[in-house]
Formats: structure tokens, sequence, C-alpha cells
């Protein structure tokens, strides 16, 4: 046993009394989203079906003993030349974002919470987040295996709808051996044949999507596209391992086509439309909005030809959805 599994139930202990009880309970709570603390010391909740509200203050030195002992968890430094801590909280496995100063006035921190359940498509549509047209496309997608991109903002419910395909390609095609890459474990997968692998500080996406080549994937499905490694991902998707899953930062589907080009840019000189073309088969956007989630559009890129991409709305009537 290693001297950090040995302590790692004290340095649990220490670090859910400096959440104190308030937000220990919260973090058991299946409605919390995401637990915000502000450099000045307030607390912000956001809870399904609420929004964000207030929810006390936090001491300054519980905040930097919070970050502190999860930066210890997981065996990095943490101090004025390295302000920053991201990872997984070793409570739960949720989502964790630290920073100290000098980036901040004062210790500050977010807590994405892990989804409690995975939510089906079916609830998708019963639930009206999407409509039952853009419920029987998205199954359409899986069996034809599409390439799958789910664009949204912040706190769109992306990795939620992820997460319901994923279920749904499980259910559809259970001898699939699925190879999933995040940055944070948020992808719930029951696949009998599975390999999650998770980036490192020294092992970032694009290395972890080239070893993927070689671990014979069926599909491969990346939790969040940030970077350059949007064209190793488009590559894999076009050379033999279609039906893939990602998910990626942008408000509108067709915004999404615009990011990836942006991504690809970051590795390439060269204009990488007709690739992105050949790769993304559909794009799902969703958003967030003061009455809950819902799919704006779907889209269907069939190919970038004659300098624009040839796209195919599908379900427009998810615009007045409830």
């Amino acid at each position: 046993m290693t001297p950090l599994n040995r302590s790692l139930p004290r340095l649990i202990s220490k670090l859910q009394y400096a959440l104190g009880d308030h937000l220990c309970v919260a973090l058991d709570d299946p409605s919390v989203v995401e637990i915000m603390l502000n450099p000045d010391g307030k607390l912000f909740i956001e809870r399904l079906g609420h929004g964000i509200t207030t929810a006390g203050e936090l001491s300054r030195s519980a905040a930097e003993t919070v970050i502190g002992t999860v930066a210890h968890v997981l065996n990095c430094e943490v101090d004025d030349e390295r302000p920053i801590v991201t990872g997984e909280l070793p409570i739960g496995g949720h989502r964790f974002e630290g920073l100290l100063p000098p980036v901040v006035s004062g210790p500050s921190f977010t807590i994405r919470r892990r989804a409690a359940r995975l939510i089906p498509l079916d609830e998708f549509v019963a639930s009206k987040v999407m409509t039952p047209t853009q419920g029987e496309v998205i199954r359409s997608a899986v069996a034809a295996k599409l390439n799958i991109v789910i664009s949204g903002g912040t706190g769109s419910g992306k990795t939620t709808l992820a997460n319901a395909i994923v279920a749904e390609i499980v259910a559809q095609a259970p001898e699939d051996r699925l190879i999933i890459l995040e940055d944070t474990a948020e992808i719930q997968c029951a696949a009998e044949n599975a390999v999650c692998l998770h980036t490192s500080d020294a092992i970032d996406m694009s290395r972890l999507l080239k070893s993927t080549m070689r671990l014979r994937p069926d599909r491969i499905i990346v939790g969040e596209v940030r970077d350059g490694a949007a064209l190793t991902l488009l590559k894999a998707w076009n050379t033999g391992h279609p039906g893939g899953v990602a998910t990626i930062h942008s408000n509108t589907a067709r915004s999404a086509l615009r990011r990836f080009e942006q991504l690809t840019a970051e590795v390439s000189q060269q204009p990488m439309q007709a690739v992105i073309g050949d790769a993304v088969d559909l794009i799902i956007s969703i958003e967030r909005t003061p009455n809950g989630r819902r799919v704006l559009e779907i889209l269907h890129v069939e190919r970038f030809a004659g300098g624009q991409y040839q796209i195919e709305p599908y379900a427009e009537e998810a615009r007045n959805a409830a």
C-alpha cells in the first residue's frame, strides 16, 4: 500500500471538515448541479429546476484547506507559481477546479457534481427536453453508426445527454468495444467491453487518442473536445471508427463546426473543413433555459463542398417545444 493510500481516509476526513456539513450534504443531494465558492468567500449552489442560489460563506482558511487537500490527493503541487488545481474530488469523484492567489484575490473553487443516475433518452422526451422526433433521429443515428457531436454552453447538459446516447449505444450494440477518453470521469458506461482513459499532467488528449487507435476500438467517445486534439479525433473517426460521440463547447449546432475549425487550426496550417465535413455526421445542440434544458436543434452534416458545409436540419419543431 502506498503512503497516499494509507493517508487517504485521513485526507478525506480533513476535506469533509473543511467543506463543512452544509456542503457535504449538498454533495449527496442528487438535485445539486454545481457548488461555487467565489474569492470573497461567498458560496453559491446550482440545483436542477431552481437555478443558482446563495449558500452562505466559507472562510479563507477552510477554502485553502479544501484546495490544498485536493491537490495532495491528486499528488500535485499548489502554490503561488502553480495556483490552479484541476481533477476529481476524492469524495464522489466530482469534477473540481480550485484557484489560489495570485490568479484570484482569494481562494476559489467550483465542484461540478457527477450525475447521480443515468437519464435515458425516453426520459429526455417525457420531460420535453427533446421532442419524440428528435429522440428517434438520435436512435437512428446510433443504429447507423453516425458520429455524433453534442454542442452546448457551460451547464447546458452536454454530458448528461452524452451519457444517454452512450446508454443507447450499449443497448443497440452490446458487442461493440467502446474506448472513452476524458479529462475527468463523467461518462457513465455499462458496456461489457469498454476502456476508460483519463488525461493527466503528463498525458494530454492527443496522446490518449493516438494510443486509442491501438486499442481496437469500435466506437471512440470523448468527454469534451477542447484543443488541437480535435484533429486527431476527426482523423480517427474518418479511418474506420464510426459511431463515436463527443461534446464541444459551442452555443449552436452551426457554431460547433466553426469551433472545430478553430481547434484544428491550433495544430494545422491547412484548413480542415473537408475533414470536419467527412467526420462529423450529426450535431445536437442543447441549451439551458430559465425553464430547464432543451435540445435546440439537430443538424445532419453531409459534407463540405463548394466552400460550405452541406447541412440538413432535423426536428426544427423543437424550437417551440415546452
